[in-house]
């Protein structure tokens, strides 16, 4: 079995666009309009063909059984408008991803988004979570630690206004992902630099506090290969030490996941050499970042599982990669339907 915990809807239905535009419109006369939920406009064929013609039909080409799937990451875009806005723009792509679930039990998995917006105390979000686990079976959520798009104007991960969400993932026992949306700050491409970027921000700022020590069994996946961190991964080792902090094996490796989604052979085998096995999930983000297929290869960049394939790790280890520590983050992945 192969899971990939790495998937956004990136090929929703118009109706989708259209509610945004006019959250956005209405907001542009008047940026504190709260408005109503209202919901979108899509129909269950339109989601059939959107994911039979895209998602699906990649899992079916590349071999993979299973997508977690979240919401499109750069439309999260907590830093548009005000909490009203986020609620309900968050609740209705959630139930979206719900359908999408539901149309493909045995395809996709659900991870939902948060209603997190700048200058907003994080607890507001539990409700979300609730909602989303307890209420709807999602299995983990999305976790933006620069709800201001590219201008880090809010309080870091480690901070304590993030306590109650930590709580109720380890009530709930599920994980989340760091995950930013759509960078506003020019200074910043949104895939190229600023997800890159915050992985490697977030991982630091929950390395270098007291985030795992409060919260020991804390589930924490750090996507696009933890940014820059496995590169540096020294320089984190040798910045704990000189701080007093202890090693890395002790400060992250019980808490922090990384995937998968590097587009090309080398990368991977940096990412596959340098972080233990049991703290990798295979990942692909496909039809995100990067779409193209590489000339030097002849393949998709985003088709990850060949290069799980090409390394030299043994079966067992892919076969932990590719769904044995999903299956162990995820604790409430039911796979009943996919397995029967």
């Amino acid at each position: 079995m192969i899971i990939d915990c790495h998937g956004h809807y990136t090929t929703t239905p118009p109706g989708v666009a259209e509610y945004r535009e006019a959250q956005k419109s209405a907001l542009a006369t008047d940026p504190s309009h709260q408005g109503s939920r209202g919901q979108f406009v899509v129909s269950d064929d339109e989601i059939i063909e959107s994911i039979e013609k895209n998602q699906l039909r990649l899992q079916q080409e590349r071999g993979t059984d299973l997508t977690i799937f979240s919401p499109r990451a750069s439309w999260m875009g907590h830093h548009i408008g005000n909490q009203y806005t986020s609620q309900y723009w968050t609740e209705n792509q959630n139930d979206l991803i719900r359908r999408v679930c539901d149309l493909f039990p045995k395809n996709f998995a659900p991870v939902a988004q948060l209603p997190q917006s700048p200058g907003v105390d994080p607890a507001l979000s539990v409700g979300e979570i609730r909602r989303t686990v307890e209420q709807m079976g999602f299995i983990g959520i999305n976790l933006n630690p620069d709800p201001s798009g590219g201008y880090w104007k809010d309080a870091s991960l480690a901070d304590k206004s993030f306590y109650p969400i930590y709580e109720a993932m380890v009530e709930l026992d599920i994980p989340a992902m760091v995950h930013v949306s759509a960078a506003c700050n020019d200074c910043f491409h949104t895939t190229g630099s600023h997800y890159l970027g915050a992985d490697t921000t977030g991982f630091q700022q929950l390395v270098f506090s007291d985030v795992f020590k409060d919260f020991p069994t804390l589930k924490i996946i750090i996507p696009h290969g933890g940014g820059a961190v496995p590169y540096h991964w020294g320089r984190f080792r040798g910045m704990l030490q000189d701080q007093g902090y202890p090693t890395i094996e002790e400060a992250a490796m019980n808490n922090i996941y990384f995937d998968t989604c590097v587009y090309h052979q080398r990368g991977i085998d940096l990412l596959l050499d340098i972080v233990p096995t049991k703290n990798i999930l295979f990942a692909s983000e496909m039809i995100g970042a990067v779409r193209g297929i590489d000339p030097q290869s002849g393949h998709y960049y985003d088709d990850t599982k060949r290069y799980i394939d090409a390394s030299s790790l043994s079966d067992q280890a892919k076969a932990d990669i590719f769904s044995g520590n999903a299956k162990r983050v995820f604790s409430r992945l039911d796979l009943s339907a996919l397995e029967g």
